[in-house]
């Protein structure tokens, strides 16, 4: 069974000269957390607020819950939690007034769902009767997910809920949110960064508008059907360049502290003769392994085929 279906959605702007959102579709199950995974400007905000009733498509259809977002949005939008990716709470209210309005918007009370964000809650609780402008990234984060769950929804939007947060803040976000998926919440959240891919069931790979693939994070990288090699030396910049003129090399991106090559011909031969003209070319201290491509690997391998 799914709670969210998604058939051929396109969105533009500008009168059709910007495409936000071209021809998407993709389906959640029920009780699943799902991933949609994208750089800025790829297409994650305009689907979300499809989603959530708050724009409407040129083309294309969805189901949310069972309800049409175009004829049944009243009905969508009891039965959702939106968490915008910008704090869009009332900063001149306290943490415990901005609560109780929401709560109040849905007929509900803080009282009568404390134990749903009870968890959560309890870590900002001590500044209930600080104003929520003058919280911090994460607490402001914390008291969003409490807005956008205190009249218990069924399905729950996030739209790149951790980003400009600390480390710490974003690992207890993701610890609250398979919490909440163990209640039997269906969660879509969104977000730029890959190494949160492997924190979903599924995920949705989207560039400019377009989904590139979608599959759970370790079938993803199983389909990337290539040796990848990580490589370093003394002088990374002139590495760089020495790569991407190489003929022998397929694929080159800078990851960290190495460079992610592929080779078009992968043989020891190869990799030898590689070195040896980095060798020949004054580089010193050359590390050349083979490694297990990551997340980000598989979209860009995918964003430029």
């Amino acid at each position: 069974m799914y709670d969210v279906e998604v058939l051929n959605i396109r969105k533009t702007y500008n009168k059709g000269s910007i495409v936000a959102v071209d021809d998407v579709s993709f389906s959640v199950k029920k009780g699943e957390l799902f991933g949609l995974i994208g750089p800025d400007g790829a297409g994650k905000t305009s689907l979300f607020r499809v989603l959530t009733t708050l724009l409407l498509p040129e083309k294309g259809s969805a189901i949310v819950n069972g309800f049409d977002i175009i004829n049944d949005f009243k009905s969508i939008r009891k039965e959702i939690g939106y968490m915008p990716g910008k704090f869009s709470l009332y900063q001149d209210l306290t943490v415990e007034e901005n609560l109780n309005f929401f709560a109040t918007l849905f007929n509900t009370t803080l009282e009568e769902n404390y134990d749903l964000i009870k968890d959560i809650y309890v870590q900002i609780e001590p500044f209930k009767d600080r104003r929520a402008g003058k919280l911090s990234g994460g607490m402001k984060q914390k008291l969003a997910l409490c807005c956008a769950l205190i009249h218990r929804p069924k399905i729950l939007f996030l739209d790149e809920p951790t980003t400009g947060v600390d480390t710490v803040s974003r690992k207890e976000f993701w610890e609250m949110l398979k919490r909440l998926k163990d209640l039997g919440i269906t969660i879509l959240v969104s977000t730029p960064y890959m190494d949160e891919a492997t924190l979903c069931e599924r995920i949705a790979l989207i560039q400019n508008g377009k989904i590139l693939s979608i599959n759970t994070p370790q079938q993803i990288v199983e389909q990337y059907n290539e040796n990848l090699y990580a490589i370093r030396s003394a002088k990374m910049i002139d590495l760089l360049n020495e790569l991407r003129i190489f003929e022998n090399i397929k694929s080159c991106n800078a990851f960290g502290e190495f460079m992610h090559i592929s080779f078009n011909s992968d043989t020891d031969e190869h990799q030898q003769k590689l070195i040896s003209h980095l060798t020949e070319r004054n580089h010193t201290e050359i590390i050349l392994k083979k490694i297990e491509p990551s997340i980000e690997d598989c979209f860009i391998k995918l964003m430029n085929t």
